[in-house]
């Protein structure tokens, strides 16, 4: 036993979701992409060159991979549901093309506020000067207590929150990829750094369930890049945490002897990072696939490559 200090977490003041300024609400959103609508025809105005090649490549890997039967994992940060691309990953879930949501914490905490409350993402210069920055008591309470009873019955962390969503029929329910995940059978697994997360500033959060209810969602993730030979990997906006997360759950599938013969991954970013050039574009597809990497907006990259997925999907559907 030390002597070393702890702050007491039990004495933070909060304030109420209803009383912080958001900078996105539901109306935000992206509507669901339409791909009868012109874009379907954009890849035939694109050149035939570098980035717009490799948008090609990928749509028809993802496109490939649904007609196998293959894995396509999305995994992303919290910017890319902040930013409204959610309905975009849903149509493709809702299509069976997307099979596997993982997401960091940020991610898991802007999805579930946007299904309970319609709002999210705080303006933190403002918040953070006053000591209320990630001080709303209606998140942690709900989002703690879900991890807690994620541990008492042995499911993963993302099951938790979207079985949590669906308890308290969350009114955007329909727009949230946990809850979503969850009634299509999907697995939706969240990833967290301890610390990392607002819930951890609350005395609600207990370290036992979160690293417990987490810990199981690689194993999760993991299980399911078992039959990955001939899938895609897309990390959407996570610069650290998904990309280290999947390096380690791929490690296993192969510790395990899983056979991995063909994989494309893609990096969507606004910026190229060092670990998803690494982990997710360069190690796991040496020697037996290709990673593809496209730099711009999320708002505005994912609505689209949704459209041209969902149009070459069911264009391909309706030759069969």
């Amino acid at each position: 036993m030390t002597g070393f200090p702890e702050v007491d977490l039990g004495a933070v003041r909060t304030v109420s979701i209803a009383q912080r300024e958001s900078k996105v609400g539901i109306a935000d959103l992206a509507p669901v992409p339409d791909p009868e609508r012109p874009v379907k025809d954009f890849l035939d105005l694109l050149p035939h060159q570098l980035a717009a090649n490799g948008l090609r490549r990928l749509v028809a890997a993802i496109a490939a991979a649904h007609a196998a039967g293959r894995p396509v994992v999305a995994m992303l940060g919290g910017h890319v549901v902040k930013v409204g691309a959610s309905p975009a990953l849903l149509a493709l879930a809702r299509e069976r093309v997307i099979t596997c949501f993982a997401m960091n914490g940020a991610g898991a905490i802007h999805d579930f506020e946007l299904a309970m409350w319609g709002q999210t993402s705080e303006t933190v210069e403002e918040t953070l000067g006053g000591g209320v920055f990630g001080m709303v008591a209606e998140t942690a309470t709900l989002m703690n207590e879900a991890a807690r009873e994620g541990e008492r019955e042995g499911l993963g962390l993302g099951e938790a929150l979207g079985r949590k969503l669906l308890q308290l029929a969350a009114p955007h329910r329909g727009q949230s990829l946990l809850a979503t995940g969850l009634e299509l059978g999907l697995p939706v697994t969240v990833h967290v750094a301890l610390g990392t997360d607002t819930l951890h500033q609350h005395p609600s959060a207990s370290g036992a369930a979160i690293g417990d209810t987490s810990l199981r969602d690689f194993r999760r993730l993991a299980a399911h890049l078992r039959d990955l030979s001939g899938g895609v990997v897309l990390n959407l906006g996570s610069a650290v945490i998904m990309p280290e997360v999947f390096l380690k759950a791929l490690s296993v599938v192969r510790n395990r002897g899983a056979p991995l013969t063909a994989l494309t991954t893609a990096n969507l970013d606004f910026m190229r990072h060092y670990r998803p050039g690494k982990n997710v574009l360069e190690r796991p597809t040496r020697g037996i696939g290709e990673g593809i990497e496209l730099v711009g907006h999320h708002e505005i990259m994912l609505p689209l490559l949704a459209a041209l997925v969902l149009g070459r999907v069911r264009r391909s559907g309706a030759r069969a």
